[in-house]
């Protein structure tokens, strides 16, 4: 059994340590890591993590945030492979379509770096310590602007809620109760569509992998455990 994790926004993979690590090795990983091109949106993304799956053996796939529609779609595309899919504080079409602000910020996006200071209060909250902090900043310093602006724009337009209806695999919703950026509503959808969704609550901020690496680690591999079992 290999889990595979999809990243958030960043796309480096690297801010998936902690949660790693919180694993203990019970599991085999693989870390799909995105290009940084501006020109890559959902598609050519998932096109990208798909050529990243090991080539063999039963998947779990982890949508964290921003790949939730990846693993989501790549889940309808291999059914026979994927035997459960994670998503952890993310949605099967845009979050926060009523808040015209998100339109607004893209052009923002695409000026400059985000500072670590507004990044950290968005998907950490009072959750982020000194090394999420850090971690973060390394994460992000990584990726131009232009890809930031490319990717919030993608989540502006995406709609993956036929995939998912056709998802056959068990589904584990990690929902953070500090999240700032997507809403109880998007697990709802998910459960809507998945019925058989198990929905988790979590203390922690959006970026729940990195904000509860052990509480989410902990949850997954009790998910994980019990499609091994035939629950």
């Amino acid at each position: 059994m290999t889990l595979v994790l999809l990243p958030g926004m960043d796309g480096t993979g690297d801010l998936f340590a902690p949660f790693v690590e919180a694993l203990g090795g019970e599991f085999g990983v693989t870390i799909v890591r995105y290009p940084f091109d501006s020109r890559c949106g959902y598609p050519e993304l998932t096109a990208v993590a798909e050529a990243a799956l090991p080539p063999e053996g039963p998947l779990v796939l982890v949508g964290e945030s921003f790949s939730g529609p990846i693993a989501i779609s790549l889940a309808a595309a291999h059914p026979e492979r994927v035997v459960g899919l994670v998503l952890g504080g993310s949605f099967a079409r845009n979050p926060r379509p009523a808040l015209s602000v998100l339109r607004v910020l893209t052009p923002l996006v695409g000026l400059g770096k985000v500072p670590v200071s507004v990044a950290s209060a968005i998907l950490l909250g009072r959750f982020a310590t000194a090394t999420t902090r850090a971690a973060l900043g390394r994460a992000f310093a990584q990726v131009p602007p232009s890809v930031l602006r490319t990717r919030l724009e993608a989540v502006l337009a995406v709609d993956v809620t036929a995939d998912l209806a056709r998802v056959q695999a068990p589904v584990l919703y990690l929902q953070a109760l500090e999240d700032r950026l997507v809403p109880e509503s998007s697990g709802s959808l998910v459960k809507k569509l998945c019925p058989k969704t198990q929905m988790i609550a979590l203390e922690g901020a959006h970026a729940i992998l990195q904000a509860a690496p052990e509480a989410s680690a902990r949850a997954v591999a009790k998910f994980v455990r019990s499609i091994v079992r035939g629950d």
